[in-house]
């Protein structure tokens, strides 16, 4: 179902309430002119482990979807999303308001700030120093430099990195989590490696496990589990294969994810 924005700022646009995890998360969205929620955040958010328990920052939240469906899956964890937009911010916290939502809302809070401000800016909008036990992100894919931007630049800011790339985001995500706390983050496949380039001695315990859209098909995202302060090696984990044969048809363990909330079964470290 459809319904107008409360936010001045969406003003004359249309959201969706769209269902996640087989009903238990249900999320407020814009229905044009924004970055709309998918499988994206589902996966970030099913790759936190079995049992995480503290606190979880969402860098990058948007509104909220990520952060509900780890709410929503894991019960000993509070979530605080974080973002600059104060359109999709209102709309997350519209999805707390909503009925729908209160197995989990009463562990979820909402923060604006900018993530990749300098870091007297960022203490001072709330994001402080080792705040999080655990923190995901799911930052815009795409260098300005490589690929054309949206001309809509709402939708744009939410795609596409500035000349700095990942270095902000990077460097804001070892500010917050504690040593030996986590980081987990989805990603294309082709950006792999600037993404350990900036994790370099931030993060070790790396696990890299890649998301294929079928099985003999290359991957397209990657999942990235890493430890603060952590000196153990890297590890490339098996695949993750999300639709069968040539179709459509999603996997076993896809639909198990998708639509029965069942985390990735990745054990902590």
């Amino acid at each position: 179902m459809t319904s107008p924005t409360d936010s001045t700022e969406c003003t004359s646009q249309e959201t969706t309430h769209d269902a996640f995890l087989g009903g238990k998360v249900y999320v407020h969205q814009p229905k044009r002119g924004r970055h709309r929620a998918g499988l994206d955040a589902v996966y970030l958010a099913a790759a936190l482990p079995d049992g995480t328990r503290g606190h979880v920052i969402d860098l990058g939240a948007g509104v909220g979807t990520a952060g509900f469906c780890a709410a929503a899956r894991l019960p000993d964890i509070r979530v605080t999303l974080v973002d600059i937009d104060e359109t999709v911010l209102a709309l997350a916290r519209r999805g707390l308001e909503d009925p729908a939502n209160g197995a989990f809302s009463s562990r979820v809070s909402l923060l604006e700030a900018d993530i990749t401000a300098k870091g007297s800016a960022r203490h001072a909008a709330g994001l402080t120093p080792a705040m999080a036990d655990h923190a995901i992100m799911n930052p815009p894919y795409y260098e300005a430099d490589r690929f054309r931007a949206s001309p809509n630049s709402a939708r744009a800011g939410a795609h596409m990195l500035d000349d700095r790339g990942l270095e902000p985001w990077a460097k804001t995500a070892t500010d917050i989590v504690k040593e030996g706390g986590s980081l987990t983050v989805i990603f294309r496949a082709d950006g792999l490696q600037e993404l350990l380039s900036v994790l370099k001695g931030r993060f070790g315990a790396i696990e890299v496990i890649p998301l294929r859209p079928r099985q003999e098909a290359a991957a397209t995202r990657v999942l990235l589990r890493a430890i603060r302060a952590s000196k153990a090696p890297l590890r490339l984990m098996p695949g993750f294969v999300l639709h069968e044969g040539d179709g459509s048809e999603f996997t076993p363990q896809s639909k198990a994810v998708m639509r029965d909330g069942k985390g990735l079964g990745l054990s902590a470290r």
